[in-house]
């Protein structure tokens, strides 16, 4: 009876074995914080360039989005890229290209006074009184001066203001235009990296605007003051043309980063508890895939 008994007791052990190694057989294994960073990503940790990020997020909490693009070698990694954040204040970028295209269509003026109470233009984005960052008194900028407060400070009655002139349908038929098709300017705006990513491609290689219209954006997004995100431990002089979201348990930052050895795309889009925390690293990250393309 003793001797059967080991015989079932070690067929048993055998077979749940089996079972155990066949299930993992092939799975990525992550311990829970991470797995919860790639839990709808696309990518897998098969590159020089995947493992440098991958690292920048040991002890991570909260989801990233992730689009990165070397322009001058293809070289590209993602991660949830066609997940959908609320995009902060990165929707602003699709306002200002809207308005250079219509300053290059004669619809607008660069020195057109823009002039409006804050309470019309509360009443008229819906933001409550609660939640509003003025709740009175008048905005007044010129258009150059709107666009550049907008981008360089991200000021919000500046986009209000800006926004109202040119109108939020003629920014939804520059996505549609442009096929940032994951990308919406309803209440909240919503985008994805792999929109951003595309919008920056476009900037970058003269498809938002012409010539002159381009040179003023990147300018314009080069002028950035917010910088504790990517262009925090990069080298001094290294230029960065981007832009910051920053709202709730939302921290975004976007760009095109200017190099020697290339110039890259990087889009890093983040929810989580800890914005300042996801802030420092999206910083982190940032210096890792300069370093990374230094390199190779």
């Amino acid at each position: 009876m003793k001797l059967k008994f080991k015989v079932i007791l070690g067929f048993f052990i055998f077979i749940v074995a089996i079972l155990f190694f066949s299930f993992f057989k092939g799975q990525y294994i992550f311990a829970p914080q991470i797995d919860q960073i790639f839990q709808t990503g696309q990518n897998v940790l098969n590159s020089d360039l995947d493992k440098v990020v991958g690292k920048s997020f040991e002890g991570t909490e909260g989801t990233y989005g992730i689009t990165i693009k070397n322009l001058k070698t293809g070289k590209s990694y993602f991660l949830n890229e066609h997940k959908q954040f609320e995009a902060a204040s990165l929707y602003k970028i699709w306002v200002m290209a809207t308005a250079f295209n219509q300053i290059e269509q004669g619809k607008l003026k660069e020195g057109e006074m823009l002039s409006q109470d804050v309470l019309t233009l509360n009443k008229k984005f819906n933001i409550a009184s609660e939640a509003a960052e003025l709740t009175e008194g008048t905005v007044t900028f010129t258009t150059l001066e709107a666009i550049n407060q907008m981008i360089t400070i991200s000021h919000n009655y500046a986009a209000l203001l800006l926004s109202e002139r040119i109108r939020l349908n003629n920014v939804a038929d520059f996505l549609k235009a442009n096929s940032l098709t994951e990308s919406s300017i309803g209440q909240p705006p919503q985008t994805t990296a792999n929109d951003v990513v595309l919008f920056f491609e476009k900037l970058y290689k003269e498809e938002l605007g012409n010539k002159d219209s381009t040179a003023k954006m990147l300018d314009i997004l080069k002028n950035q003051q917010l910088n504790e995100g990517l262009p925090k431990y990069l080298p001094k002089n290294t230029l960065v043309a981007h832009k910051t979201g920053d709202l709730g348990l939302f921290k975004h930052d976007a760009g095109i980063v200017f190099s020697e050895k290339g110039d890259y795309i990087i889009v890093v889009m983040s929810e989580s508890s800890s914005p300042l925390g996801a802030q420092e690293r999206i910083a982190q990250i940032s210096k890792a895939v300069y370093d990374y393309f230094q390199k190779n």
